[in-house]
């Protein structure tokens, strides 16, 4: 054996042993480096997830700021400063969150949360604008009127529906609203398979005499008439009961003006019908103001007329008279040619409302502070007895409704009456023009969708508020009351007997013909009073 072999020989452990050191080291190398290239790949994959998630945010961001803006529009009620504004903020917005997914390797998380809150605010305030629109939609634009025929029958009848009344005599009469009385006897023959016995009478008189007479078993009649039924007889309406009803829709002649609400003087007839429910039911029309509003001097007058005014009902009385109330009876149009007949004027739209729409509006605005010129106490007739006192009083819905109804126990009676219903429509519109209000429009809108009507357009409606939201401007508001003195006369709605009646007072029409010019000429009232 070499010397070299032996030498070879004796360090071959500890070369096995540097060996097996190198090739546990050159393998740490080699697992560190596989490892650091999948994390690599890990940070890659995560990197790119996050900005896919990132991208996929900032799309359904820009989505919902789309919607947004199309509900912006679409309401057209903001002023434009308020809709620049909104763009950049959303705008920017949206690019600051594009950003931070996309050019920071810092706040991506962060960027995420905040595009999320942003699109889901984005999302329930494009829900409240569309809503906004819908309502103002649903409130404008009233195109028919709302009949309801009835089946009466004394209160102590066993009928409870119509197929009880089977083979009753029922009084019908033809010469008011025959059509729609003919269609009801049709309606209920058809219900009944046979044809029901009928009595023809004269007159609505003549009907309801018939009926307490027991010569015959009920009659038919439109139910809007039931107030003067009640007129002519004490406790009419307790006395009776409804076994029937059918309902028969009657398209409303266009009174609507294409009046430019921005600039131009225009006129707005506020009918309050004495029934709940259904706001497009034809009724009497308990309150009659007309407000002539001038948008340039910020002036407004209400005018309320009597409800008892002996006046004529054009295209429906044939110049008889009758009271100004039964009007409502015949339709809105049929009370506004009727005003515009009596102060030679033309009235733009018209506004419908019902006890119903007036509690939910007053009750929508937190309540309303009404100034009432005596103390009193209501009676039950109002609906609610309350005490009221001489001054300020804070009125929720039901008490601001007793107040406007009350006229038994309140000085002046109908007349005062006609002042404490102006009285109301003030505070109302003080609180309505105020921007804390404005800007809260859907509690109020949404309150009184399906209980205010009115033949204004969308657009015309939208024009008010976002005027008065950019603009805020002070309203002086004026009131007058067109003044009679008491009468009896046989009416055109029933000529069973004479009814009380109002004579109009010519010198106060005139004075308030007068006024009129004068708000449409831009004149300033004297005595008004100012919102805040």
């Amino acid at each position: 054996m070499s010397q070299q072999e032996k030498r070879s020989r004796r360090r071959r452990p500890s070369d096995e042993r540097n060996d097996v050191r190198r090739k546990k080291r050159h393998s740490n190398r080699k697992n560190t480096s596989d490892r650091h290239r999948r994390r690599r790949k890990v940070k890659k994959r995560e990197n790119k997830l996050s900005r896919t998630i990132g991208l996929v945010l900032a799309i359904v961001q820009l989505i919902a700021t789309g919607i947004f803006m199309a509900g912006i529009f679409k309401l057209n009620m903001l002023p434009t400063k308020y809709v620049v504004a909104a763009t950049v903020a959303l705008v920017l917005f949206w690019g600051v969150i594009l950003a931070s997914q996309f050019f920071s390797k810092k706040n991506t998380i962060t960027g995420k949360i905040i595009s999320v809150l942003i699109t889901v605010l984005l999302i329930f305030s494009s829900y409240y604008l569309f809503k906004v629109s819908g309502t103002v939609s649903k409130i404008s634009g009233g195109e028919y009127k709302l009949d309801k025929v009835v089946v009466s029958v004394m209160a102590d009848d066993s009928a409870e529906a119509i197929k009880d009344a089977k083979n009753y005599t029922f009084g019908v009469q033809y010469k008011m609203n025959g059509d729609q009385i003919k269609q009801t006897v049709q309606a209920i023959n058809e219900e009944l398979g046979t044809e029901i016995k009928t009595e023809e009478y004269d007159t609505l008189a003549e009907q309801a005499e018939a009926l307490h007479d027991g010569k015959v078993d009920a009659i038919i009649y439109n139910q809007g008439f039931t107030g003067v039924l009640e007129e002519a007889f004490e406790g009419y309406e307790d006395n009776t009961k409804v076994i029937y009803s059918h309902d028969i829709k009657t398209e409303i002649e266009d009174t609507s003006s294409d009046v430019e609400v921005k600039n131009d003087t225009f006129s707005v007839y506020i009918s309050g019908i004495d029934v709940y429910g259904a706001i497009e039911t034809n009724s009497r029309s308990d309150v009659n103001i007309i407000a002539e509003v001038n948008p340039t001097t910020h002036q407004i007058l209400l005018v309320t007329t009597p409800r008892d005014y002996y006046v004529e009902i054009p295209e429906v009385s044939g110049g008889q008279k009758d009271k100004l109330t039964h009007a409502g009876i015949y339709g809105v149009d049929k009370s506004m040619k009727t005003l515009e007949k009596l102060y030679d004027t033309n009235l733009d739209f018209y506004a419908r409302v019902n006890f119903t729409s007036l509690i939910t509006m007053v009750d929508a605005l937190g309540g309303v502070d009404v100034e009432s010129e005596y103390a009193f106490t209501t009676s039950e007739d109002s609906g609610l007895v309350m005490d009221v006192v001489q001054g300020t009083n804070h009125f929720n819905g039901k008490q601001a409704l007793a107040f406007s109804r009350e006229r038994q126990n309140v000085p002046g009676g109908d007349n005062q009456r006609g002042k404490d219903q102006q009285a109301v429509i003030t505070a109302m519109i003080k609180k309505m023009v105020s921007p804390a209000i404005l800007t809260g429009a859907n509690g109020i809108l949404n309150s009184v969708s399906g209980n205010v009507e009115t033949n204004m357009s969308e657009a015309q409606i939208q024009e008010l508020i976002k005027t008065q939201l950019s603009e805020n401007p002070q309203w002086t508001i004026t009131s007058m009351a067109a003044d009679g003195t008491g009468d009896t006369q046989y009416c055109y709605s029933y000529s069973g007997k004479p009814l009380y009646v109002m004579q109009p007072n010519q010198e106060s029409v005139d004075a308030i013909k007068e006024a009129m010019d004068k708000v449409e000429n831009g004149e300033t009232l004297e005595g008004g009073t100012t919102t805040e």
